[in-house]
């Protein structure tokens, strides 16, 4: 199991990479091999709000449908359209290409709430 060291991760297993203020949003190693194979991703719209803690999307694997929690509140600046054709780049590459989500955040404290690759860990070996 990868968890990048510079990241952070919610305990839904999304993690977040800052740049530049914003936050790119994926889902973990962990989260996709347990899915299993991805047939479909959902996602919302460039302009969309997004809640800490809410559903933005979902991933459809063979086995199962999983919601997508936001790690942050704010606004989708960015949404990586290449999953529509290429679901199957969650399993492939969950870290580079397939991030989900660019998020603005209203509020940049909320990064600090997110748990460390440590702690992240930590959750996924129990």
């Amino acid at each position: 199991m990868t968890v990048p060291k510079e990241l952070r991760y919610t305990s839904e297993h999304e993690w977040v990479k800052v740049e530049d203020g914003k936050v790119r949003v994926g889902i973990t190693d962990f989260a996709q091999s347990e899915l299993g194979d991805i047939v479909f991703v959902e996602l919302p719209q460039v302009g969309d709000e997004v809640q800490m803690n809410e559903p933005f999307g979902s991933v459809e694997s063979v086995k199962t449908v999983s919601e997508l929690y936001a790690p942050v509140s704010g606004k989708v600046v960015e949404v990586n359209t290449e999953l529509e054709d290429s679901p199957e780049l969650v399993n492939e590459s969950p870290y580079e290409q397939a991030w989900m989500i660019v998020v603005e955040p209203s509020d940049a404290s909320q990064i600090d709430q997110l748990l460390t690759a440590e702690e992240y860990e930590k959750i996924i070996s129990e």
